[in-house]
């Protein structure tokens, strides 16, 4: 079923492949409308086989629940993600018959709160209700096919109204130019703007954030970097510290992998600090699904753990988490080492 303002009458997409530069190129065919005005042109590739993984999951439960708390204010608020990827992906492409990683991630949370053949379950905590809410909009014909990456995440929460912005940052020319694409198809004029830049760099400017039509300055940036470079770490270290400094108000989301390395275990330690320092309060969320019970000795056994730390969080999201993280466990944890935690201080 599908609330909040999800379209009913949204069409299934006709796709075909493509090979590229970087492998299997998905690509919407047809008129296919969208929520929100989304139609024919759209696409995405690359990072295909991460989307939606537990990960995704974890950021974007917690995303929607820190912007639906902050839009219950009328004034508008200046929205930017460092690292926006290609904003739309393919969960069903022919080089996987399971989803990729997202079979441990929004398919198996999907097929145990929302099909068709099981009986509804009950107490279902609001905010994975609000995240699935949003997973199925682009889904309507109930075949889960597409993923939505967090700029378009964030745009079905933007409110005409309020004048929100949305900023969106991807240096990699591949995908920011599926990027590019994809947001151009909204139609959405100054609301939306891309860059293909660092988005360490980026942000700078952007700090103090203009006005709104009240007067208040509101910001909520999302920082999510692929952290396959050991440099990610000091950078969203450095980056956070900055943008307390420009703008100690705004909202900062830091998405950080929970891996054996120095640099990633010092992260949310060292992002704790700065807040300390600061005399803002913060909020850290980890879920960690477990190893694979199907995995031998010898396989790569992937990413099973991240986390969320949230500067001048909602004082409503610690409440929320609380009730959304133990039932994610529940849904996506599958072996040893499971486990969730939820940290707040400040």
């Amino acid at each position: 079923m599908l609330r909040r303002g999800a379209s009913s009458s949204l069409r299934s997409l006709r796709l075909y492949e493509i090979t590229g530069l970087h492998g299997k190129c998905i690509v919407p065919r047809g008129l296919a409308m969208w929520p929100n005005g989304y139609h024919r042109g759209m696409f995405s590739y690359r990072h295909a086989f991460h989307a939606g993984n537990h990960a995704d999951v974890l950021k974007h439960t917690t995303l929607i629940a820190t912007l639906r708390h902050l839009m219950q204010k009328e004034a508008g608020i200046t929205l930017v993600d460092t690292h926006a990827g290609a904003g739309l992906y393919r969960l069903d492409g022919d080089y996987t018959e399971t989803g990729g990683e997202a079979k441990d991630g929004v398919v198996k949370l999907m097929a145990a709160l929302r099909a068709a053949d099981r009986p509804a379950v009950k107490d279902v905590s609001p905010a994975i209700d609000d995240y699935l809410d949003i997973i199925a909009g682009f889904n309507p014909s109930g075949a889960l096919r597409v993923y939505p990456g967090s700029p378009f995440v964030m745009q079905q929460l933007m409110r005409t109204e309020s004048r929100d912005r949305l900023k969106l940052f991807e240096l990699h020319p591949t995908d920011s130019k599926t990027l590019a694409a994809n947001i151009a198809q909204l139609d959405a004029g100054r609301q939306i703007a891309v860059a293909r830049e660092d988005g360490f760099e980026g942000l700078r400017p952007l700090l103090p954030p203009p006005p709104s039509a009240t007067g208040s300055k509101r910001a909520v940036v999302l920082i999510d970097p692929s952290y396959e470079i050991k440099s990610d770490y000091a950078k969203v270290s450095a980056c956070i510290q900055e943008a307390i400094k420009r703008f100690p108000t705004g909202t900062y989301l830091v998405w950080y992998p929970v891996i054996p390395r120095p640099e990633a275990h010092d992260l949310p330690r060292r992002l704790r600090t700065l807040a300390n320092q600061a005399q803002k309060p913060w909020l850290n969320a980890t879920l960690a699904i477990g190893q694979d019970p199907t995995h031998g000795p010898d396989d790569r056994p992937g990413l099973t753990a991240s986390g969320m730390f949230v500067i001048n969080p909602p004082h409503t999201l610690k409440a929320v988490l609380q009730v959304a993280l133990p039932q994610l466990l529940t849904h996506l944890g599958r072996g040893r080492g499971k486990s969730q935690a939820l940290e707040s201080g400040g």
